[in-house]
C-alpha cells in the first residue's frame, strides 16, 4: 500500500494549490483526480473557457461598434464559431498542461481515478488502497437544475453545455441573473443571440450592492438583454425545434410561456461529493450537502480537512485557493489564516463588476454609521478613450474612524481595480490613505482615488 503524509482529493484551484503548497513545505503529498485533465471545473468548464469566449466575443463586438470610431476601417467581420471554440479549447489545454508541469516540478504524485474513503486513514482508487496521515477534500461542485429537469447539454444546458453549443443560437433563455447567467448571456448577446433572463429575485446579481445591481441591469438592457424579474420557472419542455419555458410572476401568479433555441439553467451549484463514501469516516454534512468544518477547515474527523465548494461560503476559485494554502500550512505545523472579509467577487462582463467587503445595506442593517464616496467613470479620461465610461466606483467607510469597510465597482477593468482596495482593507487603511496615494494619469485606477476623495471633502473631477 502506498503511504503519504497527505492526500488531496481533487485538482481544482483549491486542490492543486493545496498540493503544491504542501510540497513546498516539505510534505510528501499525492493528489487524486478522476477527470482526464487537471484543473477541475474552473480550468476545464468554468473560469478559463468562459473568459476565453468572453474575450473573443468582446473583441468581435468591439470591431463592429468601435473600430470605425478610431479610424480603423475594416469590412464587417464574421464569426467562425468552430474556430472560436478551438481557441477556447487551446486555452484550456495550455492551463491544464501548466498544472501538470507544476506537479512534476514539485514532485507531487498524481493518482488518476475517483477516490472513496475506506476509513479515516485510507482511500480506495480504482480498487487500490492509498494511506495518509491527512486528507484534504477539495472535490468541488456541480451545476444544479430546476424541478428535476435534466440537462441534455444541447437544448437544455448547464454552463458546461453552453460552452460547447454546436452553433450560435438565435434566441437563448437564461434562468438565473447571477454571475454565470450574465457572463454566458453576455458571450452570446455579443455574437448576435437574443437573450432573455428569468430571475427569481427582484434584481440582478442578488446579494451585491443595490446601486451596482440597478446600474448593471440598465447597462445590460441597453445591450439588448430582456429581463423578467420576480419570476419563478415551473417547467422546461423540449419542442420539435428548441424549447418552451413556462414561468409565473411571483407577485401576480400569472403564467407565461417563452420559446427559444436553447435554455441555459444557471441557478447555482452544489457540492460534488458523489462516491466519496463520507459515511465511512463520520464527516458531518449540513442540509445543503456541504461538509461542515471548524475554523481550521477540519471536519468532524480531525485528520480530514475540507476546502472550497464542498464547504459553506462563496463558491469562488480564489476562496478555495486561499483555503488550500492555509490548510497546507496547518498540516505542515504552521499557522494558516484566511481573511474572509477581504475576498473579492468579480463578474467578467462588459463592463466588469467587482465587489469586496460589505454592501451599504448590510452595514446600515448592522447599525454602523457609514459614509459613502462615489465617482462615475464619466469623469475618467482613460475610460472615455476606450468607449467604456459607464459605471462608477463606490467606496464605503466607517464614519467614526474612516476605515474602509467595502467597495463596489462597475466599469472597465473593475476586476483588477478592486484589488487596490483589497490590499487597503487588509492593512486596515482609511479612505484618506487611499486618497493621498498618488495614482498615475491617465489610468482607470484614478476613479478609485476619486471615490476615496469623495468620502472626504469631495472628488476633484466631478
Amino acid at each position: 500500500m502506498d503511504k503519504f503524509d497527505a492526500i488531496v482529493i481533487g485538482s481544482g484551484p483549491g486542490g492543486y494549490v493545496c498540493a503544491i503548497k504542501l510540497a513546498q513545505l516539505g510534505v510528501n503529498v499525492a493528489c487524486v483526480e478522476g477527470n482526464a485533465s487537471l484543473g477541475g471545473t474552473c480550468l476545464n468548464v468554468g473560469c478559463i473557457p468562459s473568459k476565453a469566449l468572453l474575450n473573443a466575443s468582446h473583441n468581435y463586438h468591439n470591431s463592429i461598434e468601435n473600430f470605425s470610431k478610431m479610424g480603423i476601417e475594416v469590412e464587417r467581420p464574421s464569426v467562425n464559431w468552430s474556430k472560436m471554440l478551438s481557441y477556447k479549447d487551446a486555452m484550456i489545454k495550455d492551463n491544464t498542461k501548466g498544472i501538470e508541469y507544476l506537479f512534476k516540478k514539485n514532485k507531487i504524485t498524481l493518482i488518476n481515478g475517483w477516490a472513496s474513503f475506506v476509513d479515516n486513514n485510507t482511500i480506495s482508487v480504482n480498487g487500490k488502497n492509498f494511506e495518509a496521515d491527512h486528507f484534504v477534500i477539495a472535490s468541488g461542485s456541480e451545476a444544479t437544475s430546476l424541478n428535476n429537469i435534466k440537462f441534455d447539454e444541447q437544448v437544455i444546458v448547464s454552463s458546461t453545455g453552453a460552452l460547447e453549443l454546436k452553433k450560435i443560437p438565435e434566441k437563448m433563455i437564461v434562468i438565473g441573473a447571477g454571475v454565470i447567467g450574465l457572463e454566458m448571456g453576455s458571450i452570446y448577446s455579443r455574437l448576435g443571440t437574443e437573450i432573455t433572463i428569468l430571475e427569481f429575485y427582484d434584481k440582478v446579481l442578488n446579494g451585491m450592492d443595490h446601486d451596482i445591481s440597478k446600474n448593471f441591469k440598465s447597462i445590460l438592457q441597453k445591450q439588448g438583454f430582456k429581463f423578467h424579474l420576480s419570476s419563478s420557472v415551473s417547467n422546461i419542455a423540449k419542442e420539435k425545434k428548441g424549447v418552451k419555458v413556462t414561468y409565473e410572476e411571483r407577485n401576480s401568479n400569472n403564467s407565461y410561456e417563452l420559446y427559444a433555441d436553447v435554455v441555459l439553467v444557471a441557478t447555482g451549484r452544489k457540492p460534488f461529493t458523489e462516491n466519496l463514501k463520507l459515511e465511512n469516516i463520520g464527516v458531518m454534512i449540513n442540509p445543503k450537502g456541504q461538509i461542515e468544518t471548524d475554523k481550521n477547515w477540519r471536519t468532524t474527523t480531525k485528520n480530514i480537512f475540507a476546502i472550497g465548494d464542498v464547504t459553506p461560503g462563496p463558491m469562488l476559485a480564489h476562496k478555495a485557493e486561499e483555503e488550500g494554502i492555509a490548510v497546507a500550512e496547518i498540516i505542515a505545523g504552521q499557522a494558516g489564516h484566511v481573511n474572509f472579509e477581504v475576498i473579492p467577487s468579480v463578474v467578467y462582463t462588459d463592463p466588469e463588476v467587482a465587489s469586496v467587503g460589505k454592501t451599504e445595506n448590510e452595514l446600515k442593517e448592522e447599525g454602523i454609521d457609514i459614509k459613502v464616496g462615489k465617482f462615475s467613470f464619466m469623469g475618467n479620461g482613460r475610460a472615455k478613450t476606450v468607449f467604456s465610461n459607464s459605471g462608477f466606483v463606490k467606496v464605503i467607510a466607517d464614519s467614526n474612524n474612516d476605515r474602509i469597510l467595502g467597495a463596489h465597482i462597475i466599469g472597465p477593468a473593475a476586476g483588477d481595480l478592486i484589488h487596490e482596495i483589497c490590499v487597503a482593507m487588509e492593512f486596515g487603511a482609511s479612505t484618506e490613505d487611499l486618497a493621498r496615494t498618488c495614482h498615475a494619469h491617465p489610468t482607470f485606477s484614478e476613479a478609485v482615488r476619486e471615490a476615496a476623495l469623495a468620502c472626504g471633502v469631495g472628488a476633484i473631477h466631478s
